[in-house]
């Protein structure tokens, strides 16, 4: 293993500490500062579409599904299913679902975690995309091309 394959490494596993991390904060006790029933039937809603994706994405990687940004070694690559839609469907309905909570919550400090949760996730997508360049090549290009990372941004960045 190289020096940057090795720094590579050591960087996604402290994004996946950070990860975790900022999820349990999210637990962080208060009351809220704001309790409308239609702010519940939203956040509901949208944990339910962020349960989703995660579940989906899961399922259709299945014991290929591993915490690090490194495919695990020997898995094919996914483009199907819900992949088909999204290069990184757990990361968004992650952030789908843990935005729901926090506008349950409501409370500004989980803003603020929430915030960085998604800077975590953006950053671990970039490492991750690089990960499967060195591992699937042209084959994960021509996917990047043709499938956002989180919603947006076609291609490789």
């Amino acid at each position: 293993m190289g020096h940057e394959e090795a720094t590579m490494t050591d960087r996604a596993n402290w994004l996946v500490a950070a990860q975790f991390m900022l999820l349990a904060l999210l637990l962080l006790p208060g009351d809220p500062l704001w309790s409308e029933t239609w702010i519940t039937v939203i956040a509901v809603l949208l944990g339910l579409i962020g349960a989703a994706l995660v579940i989906a994405s899961a399922t259709v990687l299945g014991r290929d599904l591993v915490p690090w940004v490194a495919p695990k070694p020997g898995a094919p690559l996914r483009t199907g299913g819900v992949f088909r839609f999204t290069r990184n469907p757990m990361y968004l309905g992650l952030l789908i679902a843990t935005a729901a909570w926090v506008l349950w919550r409501g409370r500004l400090e989980l803003i603020v975690v929430w915030v960085l949760l998604a800077a975590v996730l953006v950053v671990k997508a970039h490492v991750e995309q690089r990960r499967l360049i060195a591992a699937f090549g042209d084959e994960y290009r021509a996917y990047a091309e043709r499938t956002p990372l989180l919603l947006f941004a076609r291609g490789i960045r």
